[in-house]
C-alpha cells in the first residue's frame, strides 16, 4: 500500500512538473526573427587628456630631493600624456526601416565623433558607419542612419496595452556580449525614476546590463514594447524601458523635423498632498497646483493663475505634475486644448492655445533664485505664495513652503514635511530665499545646527537639524 503511494505520489508531482513547463513560453523562433534587425552601436569619442604641463609648478618640490624626479617625469611622460585619445563605447539599437533608420538611445552617441552600426548580416557580419538625424535628450531617444537597404526590421507594438505579469525579452549587447537575449515579464508600469521630465518607464525583470541601452523590449509577438534605457546599479531584476507609444511619437519627429516639439503653458506646478487637498477643499488629493504662471506664455493668457489646482486636460484626469507634464509634452504648440482647473471651491474651464516648450530659453523663463534645494539635508523650499498662505490659514505670505523632503535624509530624520511653512531659521525671520540662504552657510554652517520655526497644521513647531559631520 506504502508503494502504491509513493508512485502515485512520483506520478502526480511528474505531471505537475510536466504541465508546468508545457505553460513556459518558448523564445526561441522570437529571438531568431528579432535578432536580426537589432545592431550593436560602437562609438568613438576624441578626448583631450590631462593638461600636464605646469602639473608640479604649485607642489613644494624645488629645492629637495624630489626636484630632479618631478621634472624628468614631466620632461618624458607629459608630452605622451597630453596627447588627444580616442575613446570607446558599446550600445544597442534596432532597425525600423528597410532604408536603414535605427533606433537607439541619446546617451549611447551623445558627443561620439564616430558611430559603426554593426549587424548580422546574410553574409555575416557587416559594419555600417552612422549619421545621427536627430535626438531627444528629455527622452533619451535618438535616430541614427545608414546607407543601407532592404534591411529587417521591427515594428512598434501598443505599450498602452501592456499588462504587468506578460512575458517580455530583451535583446542587445551587454557588456560587449552581442544579440544576448534575456526574458522576464513586466513588472510595473509608470515609474519615475528622475532621469528627466517625461519618466514613464516600463519596469521589467528581464536581465538588463550596460550595453543593452537602447536596444528593444519585445512582447511575445515580436513588437517593439519599450526601448531598454536604464538600469539600478545596486539592484537585481530592475531595468526599464522607455514605451513604444512615447517613443514612436519622438521618433516620428526626429525622422521629419530632425527634433522634437513639444506643447509648453508657461507654469511652475507642485503635486498636492492630502493636507493641501484638505486645504483647499479638493475633493481628492490629485492635480497640480500651479506656483506660479510666466506673464505672457499660454497659460496666462488664457487666464489661468497662481493657486489654480490644473484637474483635468480635455476632460481626462491629472493625477499629478508628472502626469500634466507627459500629457501636455506629448502635444504639438498650437494645439488648442480645454484645460479644467479647481479656484475657489469650484471647477473653471480654459482654452490654452500651447506654445513651444523651449529648453534654451527655460532658465530663462524661470525666476532666479526661486527654489533652494539643499541637497546634504535632503530639502527644497520656495516662497510662500498669497494662495498657498490663505490656504495654510496664514495671515500674511511671509515664510517659505518646504516643497519636498527626500526619504532618509536629514531633514526626515528630522520631521520636516512638505507643506511645513519655515518662519525663521536659527532666530531670524526669513522672508526669501535669498535670506534663508545667507542665514544657513553665514550662521548655521559655523554653529553646526539649524533651528527652524515651522507652521504646521496652523501651530507653531520647532525642529532641530544637527550638521555635524
Amino acid at each position: 500500500m506504502k508503494q502504491k503511494r509513493f508512485f502515485l505520489g512520483l506520478v502526480l508531482v511528474f505531471s505537475w512538473v510536466t504541465l508546468a513547463w508545457a505553460s513556459l513560453p518558448d523564445f526561441t523562433e522570437l529571438a531568431e526573427e528579432a535578432g536580426k534587425a537589432v545592431v550593436n552601436i560602437g562609438t568613438v569619442k576624441v578626448v583631450k587628456g590631462p593638461n600636464l604641463r605646469g602639473l608640479f609648478k604649485n607642489f613644494p618640490h624645488r629645492g629637495t630631493p624630489f626636484e630632479d624626479f618631478f621634472d624628468q617625469f614631466e620632461k618624458f611622460f607629459g608630452q605622451e600624456l597630453n596627447k588627444p585619445r580616442k575613446q570607446k563605447s558599446l550600445g544597442s539599437g534596432f532597425i525600423i526601416s528597410p532604408d536603414g533608420y535605427i533606433v537607439t538611445n541619446n546617451h549611447v552617441i551623445e558627443g561620439a565623433d564616430e558611430i559603426t552600426v554593426t549587424f548580422q548580416g546574410k553574409d555575416g557580419e557587416k559594419n555600417y558607419p552612422a549619421k545621427v538625424v536627430g535626438t531627444d535628450p528629455e527622452t533619451d531617444l535618438a535616430l541614427l542612419k545608414i546607407d543601407a537597404s532592404n534591411l529587417p526590421v521591427l515594428r512598434f507594438g501598443n505599450s498602452d496595452k501592456l499588462k504587468v505579469g506578460q512575458w517580455v525579452i530583451a535583446i542587445g549587447n551587454p557588456f560587449g556580449l552581442d544579440h544576448t537575449v534575456t526574458a522576464g515579464i513586466v513588472s510595473a508600469k509608470g515609474r519615475v525614476i528622475g532621469s528627466g521630465p517625461y519618466d514613464n518607464f516600463i519596469q521589467t525583470d528581464a536581465s538588463i546590463n550596460p550595453g543593452n541601452s537602447g536596444g528593444p523590449l519585445l512582447n511575445m509577438d515580436g513588437e517593439v514594447i519599450g526601448i531598454n534605457t536604464a538600469i539600478i546599479a545596486s539592484g537585481q531584476g530592475i531595468g526599464f524601458a522607455i514605451p513604444s507609444n512615447l517613443a514612436k511619437r519622438v521618433i516620428a519627429q526626429l525622422k521629419e523635423h530632425k527634433k522634437v516639439q513639444r506643447g509648453w503653458l508657461g507654469v511652475t506646478i507642485q503635486d498636492i498632498d492630502e493636507n493641501m487637498a484638505k486645504a483647499l477643499g479638493l475633493p481628492k488629493s490629485k492635480g497640480a497646483l500651479v506656483d506660479s504662471v510666466t506673464p505672457g506664455d499660454p497659460a496666462d493668457k488664457a487666464g489661468i493663475k497662481a493657486g489654480d489646482v490644473i484637474i483635468a486636460v480635455e476632460g481626462e484626469e491629472v493625477k499629478d505634475t508628472n502626469d500634466l507634464t507627459r500629457r501636455i509634452g506629448s502635444l504639438l504648440p498650437g494645439t488648442k486644448v480645454k484645460i479644467s482647473v479647481w479656484r475657489k471651491g469650484k471647477i473653471k474651464e480654459f482654452r490654452v492655445v500651447l506654445g513651444e516648450r523651449n529648453l534654451s530659453k527655460l532658465d530663462s523663463k524661470t525666476p532666479q533664485g526661486e527654489e533652494y534645494a539643499l541637497a546634504d539635508l535632503g530639502f527644497s523650499l520656495q516662497p510662500l505664495t498669497a494662495r498657498e498662505a490663505k490656504a495654510l490659514g496664514l495671515d500674511n505670505t511671509t515664510g517659505l513652503i518646504i516643497t519636498a523632503v527626500e526619504d532618509g535624509s536629514l531633514a526626515a530624520r528630522s520631521d520636516l514635511r512638505p507643506g511645513d511653512v519655515i518662519l525663521e531659521a536659527n532666530g531670524q525671520e526669513v522672508k526669501s530665499v535669498k535670506e534663508f540662504e545667507k542665514i544657513f552657510q553665514e550662521d548655521a554652517k559655523p554653529k553646526k545646527v539649524l533651528m527652524l520655526l515651522l507652521k504646521r497644521d496652523g501651530v507653531n513647531i520647532f525642529r532641530t537639524i544637527s550638521l555635524e559631520e
